[in-house]
């Protein structure tokens, strides 16, 4: 096992969307605000849980397909290389409070090293379909499969971030002739915490304030950025919907996944190259956690980013992407 910590860089961010009033909330245009404002700008209002309202970085397809005897569609992504293609896909699969548009600048730094890039809704999230169905990290890894079938794509890379990296872990688990490379970027999941934890019925949040989404989105990050206010736009908007308690109850079943599902025992069975990375502020655990995630693949490295919480895509991108492409490069 490789185990390298990566020497601290300037930070930089590509956000999704930036406005002129997020701005302003600092006092200047431009600043940068320390921590997030008491209260949400006058003029937020309610986000649509498709998000037919956030703009994407690239256009957006969908394929459509039954489960559980729902037809439901899952949006994607595919981004060709900007120049002279080297052959490789990377499959990016985001976190379970993002979508695929959160990694738009880690796309735009493989499409330019030549990779091309599928960024995938999951079903449940972003503009993919919200079905009440019992969601498992099988059926997440199963739809990563059918896009890569409609895209005639044989083999790729899988790159999750989050609650995406046990999805990656799976899909690598479950199609090991379709994977390339497998990469955990701030992985959920690191240790099986089941033991002692009884079931309950997954419940979803009756409301969702602006305090709820300040603490999600600023527990993700080491220094607050007032760019990721629009991640807080989002998610408070998703509470002020007519269509939040579908949502609310699509986050709680998933949510029962990453509590009650584990993917430590997948990991001595996946012979692809493994690359667990991640800032190592993430919690006080974490680099331990790392470390033993990646002894425990067959061919895994582990890249500890000083400083850096639980978004390095966000935080950290200078640092985060080289190793990532120098990884799926190999």
């Amino acid at each position: 096992m490789t185990n390298r910590a990566h020497p601290r860089a300037r930070r930089a961010l590509t956000p999704i969307l930036l406005t002129a009033v997020l701005f302003a909330l600092a006092g200047t245009a431009g600043a940068q605000a320390q921590e997030p404002p008491d209260s949400p700008p006058v003029d937020w209002g309610p986000v649509s849980i498709n998000l037919e309202d956030v703009a994407y970085p690239h256009p957006v397809s969908h394929i459509e397909f039954s489960l559980y005897g729902e037809e439901v569609r899952m949006a994607f992504m595919d981004v060709r290389p900007s120049g002279e293609g080297n052959g490789r896909t990377v499959v990016l699969l985001h976190g379970g409070n993002y979508f695929a548009s959160a990694w738009e600048g880690t796309i735009d730094a493989l499409r330019d090293a030549g990779f091309r890039v599928v960024a995938m809704d999951q079903i449940g999230y972003g503009r993919s379909s919200k079905p009440i169905i019992p969601y498992s990290l099988h059926m997440h890894a199963a739809n990563i499969a059918r896009v890569l079938d409609h895209l005639e794509i044989e083999r790729a890379a899988v790159a999750g971030h989050s609650f995406g990296g046990m999805k990656a872990s799976r899909f690598a688990l479950l199609y090991p002739e379709r994977t390339t490379h497998v990469a955990l970027v701030n992985a959920i999941g690191l240790a099986d915490g089941r033991a002692g934890r009884g079931w309950s019925e997954p419940r979803p949040a009756p409301s969702r304030s602006y305090e709820a989404a300040v603490r999600t989105i600023r527990g993700h990050v080491a220094e607050w950025d007032e760019r990721y206010m629009e991640y807080v736009r989002i998610h408070y908007g998703w509470g002020l919907s007519g269509d939040w308690p579908r949502l609310a109850m699509v986050r709680a079943l998933n949510g029962d996944v990453m509590r009650s599902a584990t993917v430590v025992h997948d990991w001595p069975q996946i012979e692809a190259p493994a690359l667990v990375i991640g800032g190592e502020l993430d919690g006080p655990r974490f680099p331990e956690l790392a470390r033993g995630a990646a002894a425990s693949f067959p061919n895994g490295e582990v890249v500890l980013l000083p400083d850096i919480g639980h978004n390095p895509h966000w935080e950290a991108p200078e640092l985060l992407n080289p190793e990532l492409i120098d990884f799926f490069g190999r």
